[in-house]
C-alpha cells in the first residue's frame, strides 16, 4: 500500500498545482452562489480524479500478475505516457505568452458567474478528467498504483482515495482562504488568479515536463 502512494503521489501534486482549476475555483468564490459552487467543484474534482485513477489501477492491476514482477507491457505504457507528458510540455512552452504579452483568458471563464452548483461540479470533471493533460496525469497516476501494488485491490482503493485527496489541496486552497479570510480574501484571491491566469503554460510546462521524465525513468528501469 505504501508503494501504491508513494510511486502515484509525485502524479498527484501535479494534478494539484494545475493553475487552470484554481482560477475557476477563484472566479467561483466571486459570484453570486460562491460558496456552494466552490464546495460542488472540489468535491466533483476529488471524486472525478480519485474515481479514475482508480478505475485505471484497477484494470491495469487486475491484467498484472504479481508473482514476477510488473510485465513488460506496464513498463512500455509508462514510456508512452512518460513521452506524451513530454510532448504536451514541449507544446505547453511553445505556446507561453512572450515577455510583455498578456496571456489570454479561456472563454468559459466569462460564463462562470452564471453557474450553478450542477454546472460548477460539470466543470470539475472536464478540467480534472476531461482535459487531455490532467487525463494524461491522472492516468498515469492510476498506472503508477497499479505496478506498485498489481492485483491488490485494497491498496489500490486506499492509494486512489489519498491521490485525489492530494489532488484536490489546490482547488481546496482558494475556498480554505476564502472562509479564513473573510473581508481581506477578495483581493488575495484576485492577484492569485491574475497570476496564475498569466504563468498557466510555463507551470504546466515544468511539471508535464518533470512527470513526462519521471514515468520514461520508471518505465526505462523496469525493461
Amino acid at each position: 500500500m505504501g508503494a501504491a502512494i508513494g510511486q502515484s503521489l509525485p502524479v498527484a501534486v501535479g494534478v494539484m498545482i494545475s493553475p487552470l482549476p484554481i482560477v475557476a475555483v477563484v472566479l467561483m468564490l466571486v459570484s453570486g452562489r460562491a460558496r456552494a459552487n466552490a464546495v460542488a467543484f472540489v468535491v466533483a474534482w476529488f471524486v472525478g480524479v480519485g474515481g479514475v485513477a482508480l478505475v485505471v489501477a484497477l484494470l491495469a492491476g487486475a491484467a498484472t500478475p504479481d508473482a514476477d514482477g510488473p510485465p513488460t507491457w506496464a513498463a512500455v505504457v509508462k514510456i508512452v505516457l512518460g513521452l506524451l507528458l513530454v510532448l504536451l510540455a514541449v507544446q505547453q512552452w511553445r505556446g507561453r505568452p512572450r515577455e510583455g504579452v498578456e496571456a489570454p483568458v479561456p472563454s468559459w471563464m466569462g460564463a462562470i458567474d452564471r453557474f450553478t452548483p450542477v454546472r460548477a461540479g460539470g466543470l470539475a470533471l472536464l478540467l480534472g478528467v476531461v482535459n487531455p493533460k490532467n487525463l494524461l496525469l491522472v492516468v498515469s497516476g492510476g498506472a503508477a498504483i497499479a505496478t506498485a501494488a498489481p492485483g491488490d485491490t485494497t491498496a489500490a482503493v486506499v492509494a486512489a482515495v489519498v491521490f485525489g485527496a492530494v489532488a484536490s489541496v489546490g482547488v481546496a486552497a482558494p475556498l480554505v482562504i476564502y472562509l479564513a479570510m473573510g473581508s481581506r480574501a477578495p483581493i488575495l484571491l484576485d492577484e492569485l488568479k491574475a497570476w496564475l491566469i498569466q504563468h498557466n503554460a510555463v507551470v504546466m510546462a515544468v511539471l508535464l515536463l518533470v512527470l513526462g521524465a519521471k514515468m520514461l525513468g520508471d518505465g526505462i528501469s523496469a525493461l
